[in-house]
């Protein structure tokens, strides 16, 4: 019997039905293999190789003696995990990027081990493709686990469907961090540390952070920061390519520059995925007869471009770029909020849109307390057996109408246009035809939507032939509208954009200076803008993916062209 088979189990779903592959044994040859990019480590008896909360710039290879890994309950118990021996090999996800550890790791006896920090084990992943695959396989399977049981992330303290932590959840779920949630109506601890360190209502949710730290109603950022996804924003290093933006389109850039040989940073405002992250299920996208959800097609994009190399900074907001000719080249400088500084040869600007919004006074205040621009489980869950209201006639919202008529009592669809025709696919009508508890509503608006302490408490919509207006006891309003180009950033540097704000790129036949310009470059000199955000870009997600790998080639062809001219 292997060492990990005679540690109880995780709990995870996941891990007990794949318990081989999250934690397979190595062989004398691959350890032998993978041994040539390490170093040698020992530890004594009781010694941590890994602490929850603190960073992990690598994972280990075990030589010889036992490494207890155990995580951590929402109430700060030790949950076991498994108990690694020789063969086996520490980490997850995390130790690609040095994030800081979710488990601890502690030496059972004499251990030795090799080391492989995060680039020599990039380089591994890289030069040995089959023990790669099962070192990733891996990693994967042991995040997934850790998301399952919510060990080693914060917690959440809160009532399960407040605005507040379906907020700071949707934002945890949607960048892959396991998390535990304490709802105080279900548990006597958690009605004791709300009364002790949330004595007013506006202190409430809390997150708990591995480190012990407690946050008080903290914003995305600083929950962020307190799990070590900041941890290194700022850097010094110039890098071959800045991506802005983690969308499809952002993400393929960065796998296929990453993979052949750029270094990469890429800069995100929210979640990787974009509003791709955010769709409850893909039916049209090749190679996906039975659909997938967004989160999971963009969480493996997120993970190859992790898995090549590419550092990835999350979430950071972009406010402007610089740039600066020195002959025929040009350096940008990009600014993040905080003052923070990215320095690159070449931009890819991938920021996508903005989500439209529609004119209502009160709109901005109820954001997150019952007014969102997506639909995942997380909002899900909070709308059980509830009716909602779902505003938006593309194809992302024919996609959140049925999605969420399986937790809905009722949906009501709302639409300004007369019909679904023009800008749904046939087979998402269909569907929602075929839906009992979707009401569709044509030349139909929302006017007005109640609110309280709590969040929204009802919305009013109007015919706007008729004038006949209904007022319906809904929580919840999910708005669908399109999205505006995020480009104000650019224009410091002189990036041209339409009448819309989208980004101008290609030849103009018309202008001789900009005649040999590639087609996804912008009038700057190695400054690129792929999917959504580009002028004249078809809005899908497979566009957007081949617009990401395309560009790279553009960028090759740039930075061999400013070498030669240097």
């Amino acid at each position: 019997m292997s060492v990990e088979e005679t540690v109880p189990g995780s709990g995870s779903p996941t891990i007990e039905g794949r318990r081989a592959q999250a934690f397979p044994v190595l062989t004398k040859d691959e350890l032998e293999r993978a041994q040539r990019f390490g170093t040698p480590r020992h530890f004594r008896d009781g010694e941590r190789l890994y602490e929850i909360g603190k960073a992990s710039d690598g994972m280990h290879f075990i030589r010889a003696g036992n490494v207890r890994i155990r995580g951590r309950d929402a109430h700060g118990k030790d949950l076991p995990v498994t108990v690694h021996g020789p063969g086996n090999f520490t980490g997850e996800l995390g130790q690609l990027t040095g994030r800081r550890s979710f488990v601890d790791g502690i030496a059972i006896g004499e251990v030795e081990t090799f080391f492989l920090d995060s680039a020599k084990l990039h380089q591994l992943l890289i030069a040995d493709a089959l023990l790669g695959e099962k070192v990733m396989r891996a990693l994967i399977l042991r995040r997934v686990g850790l998301i399952e049981t919510g060990s080693g992330g914060p917690t959440l303290v809160g009532q399960g469907g407040s605005p507040g932590v379906v907020r700071l959840a949707n934002f945890l779920t949607r960048n892959g961090i396991p998390h535990h949630l304490l709802d105080p109506g279900a548990d006597p601890d958690a009605r004791d540390f709300v009364d002790r360190y949330a004595p007013k209502p506006q202190d409430m949710p809390l997150a708990v952070c591995p480190d012990g730290s407690v946050l008080r109603n903290p914003t995305e950022k600083e929950l962020a920061r307190c799990i070590g996804m900041l941890d290194a924003e700022g850097t010094d290093h110039v890098f071959d390519v800045a991506i802005v933006g983690a969308g499809p389109a952002g993400l393929a850039a960065a796998v296929y520059a990453a993979s052949e040989g750029l270094s990469v940073i890429v800069l995100e405002s929210r979640s990787f995925g974009g509003q791709a992250g955010a769709s409850a299920r893909i039916e049209n996208y090749l190679g996906f007869p039975t659909g997938i959800t967004g989160q999971a097609l963009m969480g493996r994009a997120y993970t190859q471009a992790q898995k090549f190399g590419t550092t990835l900074r999350i979430p950071v907001d972009v406010v402007k770029m610089d740039c600066e000719s020195s002959g025929a080249t040009t350096s940008f400088t990009v600014h993040t909020e905080g003052g923070r500084q990215i320095r690159s040869q070449t931009v890819v600007v991938a920021t996508g849109a903005r989500y439209r919004r529609p004119d209502l006074p009160v709109l901005k205040d109820m954001e997150g307390r019952g007014v969102w621009y997506w639909a995942s489980p997380v909002e899900a869950k909070g709308c059980s057996a509830q009716e909602v209201v779902l505003v938006g006639g593309g194809n992302s919202a024919g996609q959140a109408a049925v999605f969420l008529s399986n937790h809905a009592s009722k949906v009501w669809m709302l639409v300004r246009s007369k019909g679904l025709a023009a800008s749904m696919s046939r087979y998402l009508i269909d569907r929602i035809e075929a839906t009992p508890n979707i009401e569709l509503r044509t030349c139909t608006e929302i006017v007005d939507l109640g609110h309280g302490e709590a969040g929204c408490e009802s919305v009013t919509f109007r015919h706007r032939e008729t004038g006949e207006e209904s007022k319906r006891p809904v929580r919840n309003v999910f708005l669908f509208l399109g999205a505006d180009p995020s480009t104000d950033w650019v224009k410091a540097c002189g990036v041209e954009t339409d009448s819309r704000g989208f980004v101008c790129t290609g030849p103009r036949a018309s202008d001789e200076a900009t005649a040999k310009r590639q087609w996804l470059e912008t009038n700057v000199r190695g400054v690129f803008a792929i999917g959504d955000v580009r002028a004249g870009s078809v809005k899908r997600v497979g566009a957007a993916i081949g617009e990401g790998a395309a560009v790279v080639a553009q960028i090759h062809a740039y930075l061999d062209q400013a070498v030669t001219s240097a």
